[in-house]
């Protein structure tokens, strides 16, 4: 049978509690010559102050417990505030472009939406979750490139390579979109020829790497100081910290950049 003391009681309890250890304590303090001379009363004074000592103990804990579920509690309120800023631009494009295929092309138009529903759905639930497989992260990216590929009416040079074994590693959902996604805004986008994207991802003992090269016109903005690019630093010391390396190097015409996570 369990016995459950009601919340009002347990608080009311407690609270007597502390009220007569410090009734106690001013007894002790003030009547400690008449309380010396009886017996026992050393002892009592020990007992007296391991209770405190407890009950202090008790109260530091609490407050650190608090504290500490409130950083927690920052922490996920600051990475859904991250995760909602993830490439909404890229959607926005994507519609656009799908009102000017409707008429042009039904069938293509078709492939967009069905690829585009897909992704749209990874990102809004998925997109929520503390943790997904890499095979999910994988195949979101998948989808994101072949609808640029539809979009573009100019020869591309896309190539996605994975080595691992094992894709059932869990990561952070939407951690590799950013880096693809400035790849074409910042490169594919603005060269009418020769443009590329080089991928490469790999898996193996709890280490991840995921390196990304492009070319780019070097006239055009640096995507080092994009919003994306500080979003993604900021929920990788949230989620990975201590655990990962972002490198980012540029020259006159090439980015590259290289993302590694251990301990997964």
């Amino acid at each position: 049978m369990n016995f459950k003391i009601p919340e009002r009681k347990r608080k009311t309890i407690k609270r007597l509690y502390k009220i007569a250890l410090v009734i106690i304590g001013l007894a002790i303090v003030i009547f400690n010559d008449t309380f010396g001379k009886l017996e026992g009363f050393v002892e009592f004074i020990a007992l007296y102050f391991i209770l405190v000592f407890i009950t202090i103990a008790h109260w530091l804990f609490k407050q650190i417990k608090s504290l500490i579920r409130l950083k927690n509690e920052k922490v996920k309120t600051e990475l859904m505030h991250l995760k909602s800023q993830v490439n909404p631009h890229f959607f926005f494009n994507m519609l656009n472009n799908l009102y000017g295929l409707v008429d042009k092309d039904s069938k293509k138009a078709q492939e967009l939406i069905l690829k585009l529903s897909d992704m749209m759905r990874y990102s809004i639930y998925d997109g929520e979750k503390d943790r997904v497989l890499l095979s999910e992260e994988i195949a979101y990216l998948e989808n994101y490139i072949e609808l640029h590929k539809m979009r573009y009416h100019k020869a591309i040079d896309i190539q996605f390579n994975i080595e691992t074994n094992d894709t059932n590693y869990e990561i952070m959902p939407l951690l590799f979109i950013i880096l693809l996604e400035n790849a074409f805004k910042h490169g594919v986008e603005n060269l009418r020829e020769n443009a590329y994207v080089h991928i490469t991802l790999t898996a193996h003992n709890s280490e991840l790497t995921f390196e990304i090269e492009n070319n780019f016109d070097e006239t055009q903005d640096n995507p080092e100081t994009g919003i994306g690019l500080k979003n993604l630093k900021r929920r990788l010391e949230l989620v990975y910290p201590k655990k990962h390396t972002l490198t980012i190097s540029k020259t006159d015409t090439i980015y590259n950049a290289t993302l590694n996570i251990k301990g997964l």
